[in-house]
């Protein structure tokens, strides 16, 4: 039976794994779940599923834990997640804490030598070369989540790495796909921007998904995970076509399969065997189309891939920059386009340079997000 940490256990994705963990019962057990500050919900699921560890970032709803009915480790504090994923018993950690904060889970994951199911892309955008050098050194296997990557992964397994000629990623294009200038996103309420037209997703990618950053993000992060930066994307509305890539003979592999995070989760969760769903009998009546982005209105993409090649700490200015316009974004502080224009002041006023280690990463996307936060009205001349 694989022992399972789940970081972020109360947002969407941790939910959906522990909707897969429930219908595998014989093959899973919980040994950790950690959340940011739901404590409701952390509490519901450690009834259910009785982890050895449980775990809140937010130190002020530690009181809620103490009624738990059953004995078990219970941390409150920003060491939570660090604990979780070195905790012994544990074979494989779900990183799907949303922001570089799940970026500790993933280090202690590795250097405990577990597994890891990967969703939260913001760890290797912003850190990829460190993550994936120590994950080589430790001989630890990071199998990614995220629905395009999956489907890259399994796209991969029918070649030879050195046969790979591109990486194509899909995109839905968002809930405003199809608009003709930056005008017409200006009135755009957090409301709007949040209704992702086929993928039930939090707050935060859903707008990434609609600025088209998610995409960009992507992109970074697929450089890290399969060693290539001949990356494409195109638009395939309907989120059936996950992604493709093609080889040297021209031969084109794509993963096809309904809009269903549980589908990538349980491939991650029970690799190499592929557990059986109630998914199948696909619908091949259904139209498969393919559009070009619109890199004049969604430019995040472009900016995403500039900063990939530039290497050193520019994806994690990037990152940084897009994750506190995110947030005033959603808090009602600044408009849907200003996100746009926050990443790009970073973009050109941030030195890149190179780094060593992750905590500097970490002190620069603090010193980045809060510089934002604190100035945005100024940056915007509001």
């Amino acid at each position: 039976m694989t022992g399972i940490a789940v970081l972020g256990c109360t947002g969407s994705v941790g939910r959906q794994t522990l909707d897969v963990i429930r219908q595998f019962k014989d093959k899973f057990r919980v040994t950790a779940l950690v959340c940011g500050s739901d404590a409701e919900t952390l509490l519901y699921q450690a009834e259910e599923f009785k982890p050895d560890f449980v775990g809140i970032a937010d130190p002020e709803k530690a009181d809620i834990l103490k009624s738990l009915s059953y004995k078990c480790d219970v941390f409150a504090g920003a060491d939570a997640q660090r604990i979780a994923a070195a905790l012994p018993g544990t074979d494989l950690v779900v990183a799907a804490v949303v922001g570089l904060s799940g970026l500790t889970g993933v280090i202690s994951a590795i250097n405990a030598g577990k597994k890891i199911a990967l969703a939260n892309k913001e760890t290797l955008v912003a850190c990829g070369s460190y993550v994936t050098r120590l994950a080589k050194e430790k001989g630890v296997e990071i199998f990614p989540v995220d629905s395009e990557h999956s489907a890259v992964y399994q796209c991969l397994l029918c070649g030879r790495a050195q046969d790979l000629k591109r990486i194509i990623l899909t995109a839905s294009g968002g809930p405003f796909f199809g608009a003709k200038s930056l005008e017409e996103l200006k009135s755009v309420t957090p409301e709007q921007a949040v209704k992702h037209p086929n993928w039930s997703m939090g707050k935060k990618i859903s707008v990434d998904s609609a600025t088209m950053m998610n995409k960009g993000l992507e992109i970074i992060e697929a450089r890290w995970l399969f060693g290539t930066t001949d990356i494409d994307y195109v638009i395939q509305r309907g989120s059936i076509i996950h992604s493709m890539v093609e080889f040297n003979d021209g031969s084109v592999i794509a993963q096809i399969a309904p809009p269903d995070m549980k589908l990538p989760i349980s491939y991650a969760l029970g690799y190499p065997e592929r557990l059986p769903s109630q998914n199948g009998k696909f619908d091949f009546s259904v139209p498969i189309t393919f559009e070009k982005p619109n890199e004049k209105v969604f430019p995040l993409p472009k900016y995403a891939r500039q900063a990939m090649l530039a290497g050193g700490t520019a994806p994690a200015a990037l990152n940084a920059a897009n994750e506190a316009a995110v947030k005033l974004f959603l808090d009602g502080k600044i408009a849907f386009t200003d996100i746009l224009r926050l990443v790009e002041h970073i973009l050109n006023s941030e030195k890149t340079s190179s780094y060593t280690d992750y905590r500097e990463i970490m002190e620069l996307h603090s010193r980045i997000y809060d510089g934002i936060i604190r100035d945005y009205a100024r940056i915007l001349g509001y």
